[in-house]
């Protein structure tokens, strides 16, 4: 005898609001214009006051835009982070086979930082069996941007008002004594990144530990992660500059970008 196979039932949030946002977020998916609030009320089965002050939180968020009072769309937060959320999947898909060629050719640790705020993540990782580095920042790890050679990429990148915003939010703390600290000095660093076209990390995040990093850029040309090599200070080599940046730009082709000419 045969018995049916027993349907599988997607577990809800533990939080009713959060499954309430969600039906709301989804019905919006389903239509490519705005939606008013009775119809939402109508599709989700929720009353019209709970949808209203559900659908102003996320209006704040910036995850729902009121188009007009009473009629909603998906907002351009969502849009943000959808975004932010491909490019990391696919640069991590792009970068794994790359990163290891370029582990085996150094030997040392290469790593893969995205930038979130004002850290970069680390991703991904290609881990040196012979380090002799104190400290290893596993995935998932984080770091102020100016104490790191990924992160001084992403500063790079912007102008100087949002650098010295930066270092306003941040006050710029030091990890050790070579840290820079002044944004005056910030500065000068970034400018000399933007004329060679890498980073340097000088023993600013870890005594003992150097870096070097270049950027990997997507189809748009952004910025969305930066390629390091780590390795003991006593290690480290300008000799894989010219490796390190060629690896950078093969991750960088495959992501759609074209360099210009």
């Amino acid at each position: 005898m045969r018995y049916p196979a027993p349907s599988v039932v997607p577990p809800k949030p533990a939080i009713q609001v959060i499954a309430r946002m969600n039906q709301l977020l989804d019905a919006l998916a389903r239509h490519s214009e705005p939606v008013s609030l009775k119809e939402l009320a109508k599709v989700t089965a929720l009353h019209p006051s709970t949808a209203h002050r559900i659908l102003n939180d996320l209006v704040l968020a910036r995850m729902v835009d009121r188009t007009e009072p009473g009629l909603y769309q998906l907002g351009m937060r969502l849009l943000e982070l959808g975004n932010l959320v491909k490019a990391r999947l696919n640069v991590r898909d792009a970068a794994a086979g790359p990163m290891r060629d370029l582990h085996k050719l150094t030997g040392e640790t290469i790593n893969l930082a995205v930038r979130q705020a004002d850290e970069i993540v680390y991703v991904e990782r290609a881990v040196s069996e012979r380090s002799g580095m104190q400290v290893v920042r596993a995935i998932g790890g984080r770091a102020a941007l100016h104490l790191t050679s990924s992160g001084k990429l992403f500063l790079a990148a912007d102008d100087s008002r949002a650098v010295r915003s930066y270092g306003m939010r941040t006050g710029l703390a030091g990890q050790t004594r070579n840290s820079i600290t002044e944004i005056p000095r910030l500065e000068r660093e970034l400018e000399e990144v933007r004329r060679q076209g890498f980073a340097r990390d000088n023993e600013e995040l870890e005594l003992g530990v150097r870096c070097i990093a270049a950027a990997i850029r997507d189809d748009a040309g952004r910025i969305v992660a930066g390629l390091s090599i780590s390795a003991p200070a006593d290690r480290a080599n300008d000799g894989w500059v010219a490796a390190l940046r060629q690896t950078a730009q093969q991750i960088s082709h495959a992501l759609g970008y074209e360099a210009s000419a």
